[in-house]
């Protein structure tokens, strides 16, 4: 269900407040459009048994940057406790593996392994569709503008 599918089920609703001062704090407006996407994105990832964690650390780990936990903690701006049990649940499934790191051996290094590359291709296009879907009433070139957008915001 996309967040307009949802918006239509209350339209009164919707037309009403989308006219409140809130609709305008950019704040507001990437809370709203991340939590109706991950509503979407973990149901496009669930036949994968992913979610939207989980896919990302194994995105990453397939990056072929070799981030350390610490890494992936700081990036997805999870906690390390959190990482630490995303990344168990994905190596108990034979998804990622951990490594001393290059730089520092105490550090764990995480790279998807060939299971998991595999798995990852598939769920990509499932959560490529996922977000065409949540970014419906935006065309091609929107898109690319709000992502750019996002990546100048959040690292200049």
């Amino acid at each position: 269900m996309t967040i307009e599918a949802k918006a239509e089920q209350h339209p009164a609703a919707k037309d009403r407040l989308a006219d409140a001062p809130i609709s305008q704090d950019a704040g507001f407006l990437l809370a709203k459009l991340h939590a109706g996407g991950s509503v979407v994105n973990n149901r496009a990832l669930a036949e994968f048994d992913l979610k939207e964690r989980s896919y990302s650390v194994l995105i990453l780990a397939d990056s072929g940057l070799e981030p350390t936990q610490r890494e992936l903690a700081d990036f997805l701006s999870l906690d390390p406790s959190q990482i630490v049990a995303l990344v168990d649940e994905l190596e108990k499934r034979k998804l990622v593996t951990r490594a001393p790191g290059k730089q520092d051996r105490r550090a764990k290094t995480v790279t998807a392994t060939a299971k998991g590359n595999q798995l990852l291709a598939q769920a990509a296009i499932a959560a490529r569709h996922a977000e065409s879907e949540v970014l419906s009433a935006l065309d091609t070139n929107e898109t690319a503008q709000l992502k750019a957008l996002l990546r100048k915001a959040l690292w200049g």
